[in-house]
């Protein structure tokens, strides 16, 4: 008897041993399941630089590179190449800025309704998304079909490819960017680099420069820029960006200009 309790107490403990390893080894496996695979997050997280894209150190450098682009997409699209060529120069800092160099991105454009590759910069707000694109040609034919599909920007394709400073205007009216200077900015490069050059080769025979017509005001005693503004059918920013004006005040015998195509 007593013998036979004492193979049953054996066999007990042997039985209980085994359930306990089997409950460890549990623990072990369902550790193992939740961790992450680091190789894998890199991977996701990591912005490939294009190979392709070439090394610019100036300007100069970049307009040479991409002036070709913009008027081919000019002949295309019928968006002045000088107007592409200063927005891209402006929005990629000549090809330098980070999205230019990281995501082939040279005029700023965000996601949208973007359905391809995508990196997040820091912009108007932190971490904003922007569109990537696999080479430069893509960014230039994007942003023209940018321009070309929206309505917004409808009134640009009645002004006169060989209009500029038009152009420049329209798109700042059109809310392609907020920056009040932006026409200044995109017209100074353009005249600085001679881009309406790539116009006119674009145009050929049919390129007529625009005559600037200038419409000015001398200043009197009561002048005020709201009833100038009322006077001449405008408006007060109009005529402060037109006179680079950081202020309202105005002195007699100033010469403003009203008004210039």
């Amino acid at each position: 008897m007593k013998r036979s309790v004492l193979i049953f107490a054996i066999v007990f403990m042997i039985f209980s041993c085994g359930t306990r390893k089997k409950v460890v080894s549990k623990k072990v496996e369902t550790k193992t399941e939740i961790i992450v695979d680091p190789v894998e997050t890199e991977a996701v997280d990591r912005i490939d630089l294009p190979e392709t894209s070439p090394i610019i150190n100036t300007t100069t450098q970049y307009i040479s590179v991409y002036k070709d682009i913009a008027m081919q997409e000019m002949r295309i699209y019928n968006i002045p190449a000088s107007i592409t060529l200063a927005q891209a120069i402006l929005e990629s800092g000549s090809g330098k800025g980070t999205l230019a160099v990281k995501a082939n991105n040279h005029f700023g454009i965000k996601c949208h309704d973007w359905k391809g590759k995508k990196v997040y910069h820091d912009d108007d707000r932190r971490q904003e998304c922007f569109r990537k694109y696999k080479n430069s040609n893509n960014s230039f034919r994007d942003h023209s079909e940018f321009l070309a599909n929206r309505k917004r920007y409808a009134s640009l394709f009645k002004l006169r490819t060989n209009d500029y400073k038009a152009w420049a205007k329209g798109l700042r009216r059109a809310g392609y960017a907020t920056d009040k200077k932006y026409p200044q900015k995109l017209i100074g490069l353009i005249e600085r680099y001679e881009l309406y050059q790539y116009d006119k080769e674009v145009l050929g025979k049919k390129y007529k420069e625009v005559k600037i017509v200038a419409i000015t005001h001398t200043v009197v005693k009561g002048d005020t820029l709201y009833s100038l503004s009322r006077k001449y059918n405008t408006t007060v920013d109009v005529i402060k960006s037109n006179n680079n004006l950081t202020s309202n005040d105005l002195k007699i015998d100033q010469i403003l200009i009203i008004k210039s195509n």
